[in-house]
């Protein structure tokens, strides 16, 4: 077991307590010759728990436990817990989230509240019992994204600010370990080199790039500004998982799902549903091929905009993705057929809504709705694109994980 393994001092204590209970009942029952059986059977019992909770008795590994800002539905936390951090707590504003977010990450807290009301002194509180002490966060990525209209005036956007305010929860926290994830076109503004430079100020060591995230298994070309940081020395991020040779693919990732008709649902997913399409729209994806344009369709099917020269450069909208790629990136509007290349690759409709979660790497049962609940697509589809993709956290985690070894 890996010497930076996380344990729980409370299922020590409580294992040493159903222990010593079974001894005192036994001896009460059966005398001393049972219990001297069942005390033999301590290591066994004690392995077995300790395996279950990821402890590390012999070599007293530090335990390691994260908070994770702006969490969403929870990819970074998830892909975090996969890597063997404990994360104590997630926050976001947007309370629809709170039932994904708990319900996928067992122990793992969700409190809705404005990152700008949120103090060091309760993260610290969050994170007290904990040996090492990590702080991650995606803030919302709109005010930096190449798709955003008013490029030149991006500060005046609400959530401009929400990188200071992760700063000003670092200064006061002062946790071991930082990440950040955002898009990469943060890397031109003054307020991530604020963000860098208050870090710096503060004693951390920083490593940040744009990754690829098909090179960590996610079965998607998605590009990710990722920053680590370290008060312990120096940080970097792990190597990639998954050469281009052997990339997961859209074949991999989906194609074992039940077939479903645009405009229906599996009976066994409810996120298995793909949405309805016009009589023109379905007469353009089959005439759509994978990998093609809207170029491949007759002229009667194309729209007025493909014959301005501003549509010539959105070849891919309306497009099917390939089986054996890896599919583009998901946005907020995957589940819509005519926002990008998000047709199917042989049936004809648009992803459903579990096909994005597993584009995005999120676990096939990864939960999005109560039971019994209402679905909406556009809501679902907006917490699957903005999420991290937990492949990508999980990397995240194991460089922390491994920049603790030394």
């Amino acid at each position: 077991m890996s010497k930076y393994r996380i344990h729980s001092a409370k299922r020590i204590v409580l294992r040493n307590a159903v222990l010593t209970l079974t001894c005192y009942i036994a001896r009460l029952m059966f005398g001393n010759s049972i219990l001297a059986d069942i005390l033999r059977m301590e290591c066994v019992i004690g392995a077995v728990v300790n395996i279950e909770a990821n402890i590390s008795m012999i070599d007293g590994a530090p335990t390691i436990g994260a908070v994770d800002l702006f969490c969403g539905i929870g990819g970074l936390t998830c892909g975090l817990r996969a890597s063997g951090i404990n994360v104590v707590a997630g926050y976001d504003l947007d309370d629809s989230c709170e039932y994904a977010y708990e319900t996928n990450n067992d122990k793992s807290m969700f409190i809705c509240k404005n990152v700008s009301d949120i103090t060091g002194d309760e993260i610290r509180k969050h994170l007290e019992s904990y040996d090492i002490k990590v702080l991650v966060g995606c803030a919302p990525c709109q005010p930096f994204s190449r798709h955003r209209k008013d490029k030149k005036h991006r500060e005046r956007h609400k959530d401009w600010g929400l990188l200071a305010q992760f700063g000003r929860l670092v200064e006061e926290v002062m946790p071991d370990y930082i990440s950040m994830e955002n898009v990469p076109e943060l890397l031109k503004e003054s307020i991530f080199a604020d963000f860098i430079a208050r870090l710096k100020r503060l004693g951390y060591a920083t490593e940040y790039g744009v990754v690829k995230a098909e090179e960590y298994g996610v079965p998607q070309h998605r590009r990710r500004l990722l920053l680590l940081a370290s008060k312990r020395g120096s940080i970097s991020l792990i190597g990639p998982t998954n050469d281009e040779r052997h990339v997961v693919t859209v074949r991999n990732a989906i194609g074992g799902l039940p077939a479903v008709k645009a405009g229906s649902a599996s009976g066994d997913d409810p996120l298995q549903t793909a949405s309805a399409l016009s009589e023109i729209n379905m007469r353009r994806i089959r005439a759509s091929i994978p990998n093609g344009t809207w170029r491949d369709w007759p002229e009667e099917l194309r729209l007025r905009c493909h014959k301005k020269d501003s549509g010539q450069t959105y070849p891919s909208v309306y497009g099917r993705m390939a089986w054996d790629e890896t599919s583009p990136t998901i946005t907020t509007q995957f589940y819509m057929y005519g926002t990008g290349r998000f047709g199917h690759p042989e049936q004809d409709r648009a992803l459903t809504l579990r096909e994005g979660a597993i584009l995005q790497s999120f676990p096939k049962d990864y939960k999005f709705i109560r039971p019994g609940e209402k679905l909406s697509r556009k809501a679902i589809a907006r917490h699957i694109g903005n999420a991290v993709p937990p492949k990508l956290g999980e990397a995240v985690g194991k460089s922390i994980i491994a920049a603790c070894r030394g």
